[in-house]
């Protein structure tokens, strides 16, 4: 065998082995849960459910959709609090092939990465569900009686989390536009305004047609983006000048 082709062999084989570990941890934790499905989708329907009126409840229109959205959800679950062990094995799969100095810059920003998502989420469950799913219930026509499918309220919230856990992550591409030298921190600040606005229409694209929820997701963004511009000052490039400096300093 032509010895060019052993590394890529070797690499296929890790990249194969660290995806089957990563599969095994989530279907260790979907195994786990499992048995606790149901008590997962109230918990996750609670806010909801707390809004409702008086009387009424969640409905199921699908034969199946009772059993298969509880499932459905834990599978996302057992996903979801397995991504710091995912990340862990893509992060063992590359880190060999990055520098010393590009390990200590990007490994803050990989675990960074999962606790914004996390945040994220936690934001949209805990902040805006509850006055969301007030706003709601509250703006039914009168003689509409709410109620909702298990199967449409799961595919609705699993949207928003995705929508706030990805919104939280601005401080990690605010940072690599800076590193890559696409942009520096003081061009973005110059376009505060600019960014505001652009934020609030990213919320009003990504969350119901309420201001509310439009308005919690843009002001997180914002803080975010602020924050995203203190710490890219840290990852900005270095131009060739002052890297001859920090080496003849060293010296």
């Amino acid at each position: 065998m032509n010895k060019t082709h052993q590394p890529l062999i070797s690499h296929l084989v890790e990249l194969r082995s660290r995806l089957l570990r990563a599969f095994a941890a989530i279907l260790l934790v979907f195994l786990a849960l499992v048995y606790f499905a149901n008590d997962i989708y109230s918990i996750l329907a609670e806010p909801l459910l707390r809004q409702l009126p008086e009387g009424t409840s969640m409905i199921a229109t699908g034969v199946a959709t009772p059993f298969l959205t509880p499932m459905k959800l834990t599978l996302i679950v057992s996903l979801f609090l397995a991504i710091p062990y995912v990340l862990y094995q893509v992060w063992a799969f590359i880190a060999p092939g990055l520098y010393k100095h590009e390990k200590k810059l990007i490994s803050p920003l990989v675990f960074s990465s999962a606790l914004l998502f996390y945040a994220g989420a936690a934001f949209a469950y805990f902040v805006v569900f509850p006055l969301a799913f007030a706003f709601f219930t509250k703006m039914a026509p009168e003689g509409v009686t709410i109620a909702t499918d298990i199967a449409s309220y799961l595919d609705f919230v699993l949207g928003l989390f995705v929508a706030f856990g990805i919104a939280f992550e601005i401080p990690i591409a605010t940072i690599l536009l800076c590193w890559t030298g696409v942009t520096t921190p003081k061009d973005l600040a110059s376009k505060r305004a600019y960014v505001i606005v652009v934020v609030f229409v990213v919320g009003m694209l990504l969350t119901p047609p309420d201001i509310i929820s439009q308005t919690l997701l843009a002001i997180p963004m914002w803080l975010l983006f602020e924050l995203g511009v203190f710490f890219a000052r840290f990852y900005t490039r270095k131009t060739d000048d002052e890297s001859d400096e920090a080496e003849q300093d060293a010296s």
